[in-house]
């Protein structure tokens, strides 16, 4: 089976991307799995901090390299919104094939020197790990917001991605370009898709697009087509599950299997991962 690495540049040739997807839980994984396969397309799996705290970085790898072997199925995992070199280094020999370091928050110098020790580690390894990092306002927390929050207007400058990108020799990068984590109630966000195909034009790696959820499509097929390999959804298949499975929960007061429970809530987030999928592949 390709790697990672092989099946984003081959999405790249394609002119599509691939879908990212964040888990908390097994259900939502059988969903993005389920979805997946069902349009054979490859995948990737996201685990947050917070997510991978929860769910076991050692039992996450065993999940997705069961899928993937067992199945003979390109589903990957990825270590998503890392934020400290030791957090990002645990994730790599734990197994992951890809890893985020965001240190937005942190000052230019601070955020090459730790971005750029995550690569050194992860090429000093004999594991093919994508290295990727952030630059940029793109917000935080994959919630609903009720308006666009300040700052969003804060793109990353061209000029800035390039010298990023050379000083820290990250696989990937992603910038702010218009898209803000979370739902947004009040207004949507745009996708600058002239600065997402320069941005993509002076880096010369493949780009990110984090906070997809709400996206109108023509921001995503806009932004696939200017250079954007990988789209990043978590809030859209929370609101699924969960609006799910509270209606399950209401409709069904009496039951106590788990599995019958939850199921409805599996269902939600496949409906969802299929439609995003679709739209990312230019799949009917």
């Amino acid at each position: 089976m390709k790697t990672l690495r092989e099946y984003v540049k081959e999405a790249e040739e394609k002119g599509v991307a691939i879908g990212h997807f964040n888990i908390s839980n097994l259900e939502g994984l059988h969903g993005i799995y389920n979805a997946a396969k069902k349009l054979n397309v490859p995948v990737i799996i996201g685990l947050s901090e917070g997510e991978e705290d929860f769910v076991g970085k050692s039992e996450a790898v065993g999940m997705i390299k069961e899928l993937r072997e067992k199945e003979n199925f390109p589903i990957f995992l990825n270590a998503d919104h890392h934020y400290s070199f030791d957090r990002v280094k645990a994730s790599i020999d734990a197994g992951f094939d890809a890893v985020i370091f965001d240190g937005v928050n942190l000052s230019f110098e601070e955020n090459v020197k730790i971005t750029k020790q995550c690569v050194d580690y992860a090429k000093s390894t004999d594991k093919d790990v994508l290295v990727e990092a952030e630059l940029g306002y793109i917000g935080s927390g994959s919630n609903i917001k009720e308006t666009i929050p300040e700052g969003a207007g804060i793109k990353t400058k061209p000029e800035e991605a390039q010298k990023y990108v050379e000083m820290t020799g990250i696989d990937m990068l992603a910038p702010s370009v218009g898209s803000i984590h979370g739902l947004i109630k009040s207004g949507k966000p745009h996708i600058d898709c002239e600065l997402v195909a320069e941005i993509r034009k002076v880096t010369g790696i493949p780009l990110v697009l984090h906070g997809g959820s709400g996206l109108r499509d023509e921001d995503f097929t806009n932004g696939i087509k200017a250079g954007i390999s990988i789209v990043h959804i978590n809030t859209e298949i929370r609101l699924a599950y969960d609006e799910a499975l509270k209606k399950s929960l209401a409709e069904n007061p009496n039951e106590v299997a788990p599995y019958k429970i939850l199921q409805p809530a599996v269902e939600a987030v496949e409906k969802v991962v299929e439609e995003r999928l679709k739209l990312f592949n230019n799949l009917k």
